[in-house]
């Protein structure tokens, strides 16, 4: 079984960012005309909800971490995150391929293997971007996670409510849903 920050890791990783299945396409919609060019940059992960039982014990040690969303030559996209983990700095990155239209990707879980899909369901490019991402883990255990990235550490209440009328509406409840606290600390390496 992965270390509880092995799995923070992915979870991160996702916050930036597997197969959605149908049920999920049905109610989670995508970002209206998707732009990948203006999602790349330097994102921050600000809010985090999921089902996950690991989650629920460890958000309330959770902070925010630092990712770059890249184009990866051959297509996809990298995402790089850099995270504090046993009080130094950690750096992982995931490959994103394209999983059907402008806006969906997917990932081979390297802790739990199997496919993890990820959806941008709306982002304004220059403040906030809100991500789905749906698959299993482990023993075929349903994984599901929202994912807040701000462009900055301190998201505007109105992001912030955004966020959480989002999650609700995917029938996260409040105990699942966190705002991760800022920190000073690994976040200087993707300036």
């Amino acid at each position: 079984m992965a270390a509880p920050q092995t799995l923070w890791v992915g979870l991160a990783l996702l916050g930036v960012l597997g197969g959605l299945r149908t049920r999920a396409r049905a109610h989670v919609s995508l970002q209206p005309n998707f732009q990948q060019d203006k999602f790349l940059g330097r994102w921050f992960t600000a809010g985090l909800a999921s089902n996950s039982n690991w989650f629920r014990e460890k958000k309330d040690a959770l902070s925010t971490c630092s990712s770059v969303v890249a184009p990866r030559e051959g297509g996809g996209l990298n995402l790089t995150s850099t995270f504090l983990r046993k009080d130094h700095c950690e750096t992982r990155t995931l490959l994103l391929l394209p999983a059907g239209p402008p806006g969906c990707y997917s990932y081979t879980s390297p802790h739990w293997g199997g496919t993890q899909n990820v959806s941008v369901v709306g982002t304004d490019y220059v403040e906030y971007a809100l991500l789905y991402t749906e698959g299993t883990k482990g023993h075929g255990q349903d994984f599901r996670m929202a994912t807040l990235y701000s462009r900055t550490q301190t998201p505007r209440a109105e992001v912030k409510e955004k966020f959480a009328n989002f999650t609700k509406a995917q029938g996260f409840t409040e105990d699942t849903i966190v705002f991760l606290p800022k920190t000073d600390k690994c976040l200087e390496e993707h300036k």
